[in-house]
């Protein structure tokens, strides 16, 4: 766990370049054909391209996740696994795979042969800023992977752990303020949505902190509950039922309007702070496989994906189930990559 000294530096670059960008984004994820209209291309390439003949669909399927067990990536992963068998009677094989803030299992998939059975569980961390930030990311969205359909959208919440004497946004402004020596902030991963989320979070709420990125959501929420670090951005998913527990206390959500799953929890704009964000979690094949597999394994994640029962589940532990075609996943993915791009680039954050 190592601090990013040089954040505060690059604070005031990031807060100028989001502007009012982050409330558009998530606005713009209701109606993100029209702007994926244009912007689709690189996806479209990969969708499109020759593949050789597909055989029959043979287990085990192996879903692929960049993180420990515990964050939302996982946690999706196993819900749509539990389905995909009990419907197809195909073994699905959840493999965490974590290191380098998810790209590690992405830089190991794109090895993935052309015969294999296999998808990686993507979010905006990996396949969005990631190749953004980092100079040598090891992999490329366009030509490795095929998006094959979407899984679900998530929320990012303010948590602090139990022993933190703060119940609310301007409290713990305030305790930043009088406590600058232990202004840390943990976020699940380095370079991740949650960690550029926080960032914007000091700028808009006036925090003056340091960032540490953590390798997933269960170490860093182990270390919150265990007042080793004194406030956590993580996603909902992650932390509801800690807090739900008493084990922590969620101080803000970053969507529009409350949470089913935490309706005591208010919003941040409710808390005072201008700012809104979402991410997701899509289901990547490499692009070596077959097209005719890639799109049976749509369909069937697609139609398992609108099953009321699965879409239940999701919500029950804080996801937003989203059901959407593989044509209309890469839209959505287009139009995100169109809309954070220039504001991570404008920040100057590079790795």
């Amino acid at each position: 766990m190592r601090p990013i000294a040089d954040f505060r530096q690059r604070r005031a670059a990031l807060g100028a370049a989001i502007g009012g960008a982050t409330a558009a984004a998530v606005a713009s994820m209701a109606s993100v054909a029209a702007v994926a209209a244009a912007a689709a291309a690189p996806f479209r390439a990969a969708l499109a391209q020759t593949a050789p003949d597909a055989a029959d669909l043979k287990g085990p399927l192996r879903i692929v996740v960049g993180y420990p067990p515990g964050g939302s990536s996982d946690r999706g992963a196993r819900l749509l696994a539990e389905v995909l068998q009990q419907r197809h009677g195909l073994t699905v094989i959840v493999e965490n795979k974590p290191g380098a803030g998810g790209r590690l299992a992405a830089q190991q998939f794109r090895q993935t042969r052309p015969n294999e059975l296999a998808l990686l569980v993507g979010n905006p961390a990996v396949m969005s800023v990631a190749p953004l930030v980092f100079k040598d990311v090891g992999y490329d969205v366009a030509a490795d992977f095929v998006p094959v359909s979407y899984l679900a959208n998530y929320d990012f919440v303010v948590a602090v752990g139990p022993t933190m004497p703060t119940r609310n946004m301007t409290e713990l402004v305030a305790w930043f303020r009088a406590n600058p020596t232990q202004a840390t902030v943990g976020v699940p991963a380095t370079g991740s949505l949650p960690h550029f989320f926080a960032l914007m979070l000091g700028e808009r709420a006036g925090l003056q902190a340091e960032v540490v990125g953590y390798k997933g959501s269960g170490p860093l929420l182990t270390d919150l509950v265990g007042a080793q670090i004194p406030v956590a951005i993580d996603t909902l998913d992650a932390a509801v039922q800690l807090h739900q527990g008493g084990k922590l206390r969620l101080l803000a959500v970053s969507s529009a309007t409350r949470s089913r799953m935490a309706p005591d929890v208010p919003t941040l704009k409710e808390s005072g702070v201008d700012l809104e964000a979402v991410g997701w979690n899509v289901l990547f094949a490499s692009s070596k496989m077959p097209r005719e597999i890639v799109g049976r394994l749509a369909a069937m994640i697609e139609q398992a994906m609108a099953d009321p029962a699965l879409r239940s589940r999701f919500d029950s532990v804080g996801m937003e189930p989203v059901s959407a075609s593989q044509a209309r996943t890469a839209q959505m993915l287009e139009a995100f990559r169109a809309q954070w791009e220039p504001v991570v680039r404008r920040s100057g954050y590079q790795q």
